[in-house]
């Protein structure tokens, strides 16, 4: 089956050494008296799943918010495939979003269609051409990828919190993007169930050769999905190492992430 992208006619093609995700004194406030990023420096490879800790309010949803033009920065660098995002207008903004998935906290599931319906609108809205029978079988394909082909027809109401993540989950990886930023993936789940979707994003990246931003404050999620960690102080990067390296540092507020 071939699908027509329209809004990938063109994508930028990146030499291997080039970071996807360049992010450089990023700055954000909220009111005069209310600045919550402060200079943030990040550098995503391709294929990496880089994990962001913080205290909550720190700006670690926010960071991510702005690199897809949900939050609108105040001043630095964010580039995405190479291409300087803060300067680009609606048009070619939606032509690198389509290339990003975003795992909302809550899900954001459509609570008024079905699953399926869910995700054919999402499918459909960005690739045209697709017969009934083409939309089928990327549903059903997508949905057997997150373990949950039997939920096609439920509506989000009958969904458990992580039915719930895992068809949100689907929905983004309907389209094949090449990164994926995750806000919070297991919040409010069980701790068998958040173990399930931490092994489901390493599934998904193996799969796929995604590279992912996973904001998370669940310790267990970030010790088995990252590749590299960067935890948020006082607006900045404070530090960024392995799990291994951060949970033996000296610096005492560090470890206490790991306690």
């Amino acid at each position: 089956m071939k699908q027509e992208h329209l809004v990938l006619e063109t994508p930028v093609i990146l030499k291997d050494a080039t970071p996807l995700i360049e992010i450089k004194d990023l700055h954000k406030s909220f009111g005069k008296n209310s600045s919550v990023l402060k200079g943030v420096n990040l550098t995503l490879n391709k294929g990496k799943d880089l994990v962001v800790l913080g205290k909550s309010g720190s700006g670690k949803s926010i960071t991510i918010k702005c690199i897809v033009g949900l939050v609108q920065a105040d001043k630095g660098e964010i580039k995405v495939f190479g291409q300087e995002i803060l300067d680009l207008q609606t048009e070619e903004l939606n032509k690198i979003r389509v290339r990003i998935g975003f795992l909302f906290q809550n899900s954001a599931l459509y609570d008024s269609m079905t699953v399926e319906q869910n995700l054919a609108f999402t499918l459909t809205r960005h690739v045209k051409n697709l017969t009934d029978e083409e939309i089928e079988k990327e549903i059903i394909d997508v949905l057997e990828s997150v373990g949950l082909a039997e939920a096609i027809h439920k509506m989000p109401s009958e969904l458990s919190g992580g039915m719930r993540k895992r068809i949100a989950l689907a929905r983004t990886l309907i389209l094949k993007p090449e990164i994926i930023l995750y806000d919070e993936p297991t919040t409010g789940l069980d701790t068998i169930t958040s173990r399930e979707i931490s092994e489901l994003i390493l599934e998904i990246k193996k799969k796929n050769n995604t590279t992912s931003i996973i904001i998370t404050h669940d310790m267990a999620c970030a010790k088995l999905t990252a590749d590299n960690i960067a935890i948020l102080k006082d607006g900045v990067i404070h530090v960024e190492g392995s799990y291994e390296e951060l949970e033996n540092s000296k610096d005492e507020w560090v470890r206490s992430f790991f306690i």
